[in-house]
């Protein structure tokens, strides 16, 4: 059975497996107007006002056909991606040498004339909080809203450069990834195909921080959602995750992704350790 707990199943065979049944954690409804208090890095977790319960989802292993995934469609891919980065809780090395590596993917996956990488978040599951650095998000969201991407465009950029930008297409991408020597083998993260989401999937959640409020997406429960992960990733893969575009032609504009727990993962599991870099591309 596919949602029973295997500790002793290899990696090989967990990224067999064609799915997982695994509980993630959604809003309900919008009878709780959603909000998420951010307190300052390494000073505590969030505090969420919301209708959350957990759903039970099944979860698809995307490996076999990870060459089919677009990032027009499903809205994420997963691809190689080397760096020469020795050491990722180095902020001085992240700004100076994984910045760049991470500008180029971008170019490379998408075309865009312009990459301008703005942040990054490194995550652990391991005693987050006392090394200043965040625990994986356990709640089906998207980074960025209809409202809050151009916005963002316009806190980056010089303002003449921003308007001119924001009459053409562009996109905000986050680059996520492994940063641990052995393959992920707990709290992988999971991504909504952005084909099954629906307009109304999508809610606007306040994100307040100590100096400003901004907004993403939570996700609302909709049991047509269809689920995929990357079993056992490791530090030489990326997944690219478009969470805003502004073309409104048809192609996938906003995704919706979450870590769980997978039920495959080994009673001994080494805790995830994972980075992702937010970045927008423009496109001439």
């Amino acid at each position: 059975m596919p949602d029973v707990r295997l500790p002793e199943l290899s990696l090989a065979g967990r990224v067999g497996l064609s799915y997982v049944e695994a509980p993630v954690n959604y809003l309900a409804d919008l009878s709780v107007k959603p909000v998420t208090y951010n307190p300052p890095q390494g000073t505590g977790v969030p505090r969420r006002e919301g209708n959350y319960q957990n759903f039970m989802v099944r979860v698809h292993n995307a490996r076999p056909y990870v060459n089919d995934l677009s990032l027009d469609r499903q809205a994420f891919i997963l691809t190689r991606h080397d760096t020469q980065v020795r050491d990722f809780y180095d902020e001085q090395e992240l700004r100076t040498a994984y910045y760049k590596e991470v500008e180029e993917l971008i170019k490379r996956e998408t075309g865009a004339a312009k990459v301008v990488v703005f942040d990054h978040t490194v995550r652990t599951a391991d005693r987050a909080v006392e090394r200043g650095l965040r625990t994986p998000v356990r709640s089906v969201h998207n980074d960025y809203t209809e409202k809050s991407g151009p916005q963002r465009v316009r806190d980056l950029l010089p303002p003449d450069e921003a308007e001119v930008r924001l009459k053409k297409r562009f996109s905000e991408y986050n680059v996520w990834r492994n940063i641990d020597h052995e393959p992920i083998e707990a709290t992988p993260l999971g991504f909504v195909d952005a084909q099954s989401i629906a307009p109304r999937d999508l809610a606007v959640c306040d994100l307040v921080y100590a100096d400003r409020t901004g907004e993403i997406y939570q996700g609302v429960h909709n049991a047509d959602h269809q689920w995929h992960y990357f079993p056992a990733m490791t530090r030489e893969e990326a997944i690219l995750i478009k969470c805003y575009d502004s073309e409104k032609d048809g192609r996938a504009r906003f995704s919706l992704h979450s870590a769980f727990d997978d039920p495959t993962t080994p009673a001994n599991a080494r805790p995830r350790q994972s980075i992702e870099v937010r970045a927008f591309a423009f496109f001439d």
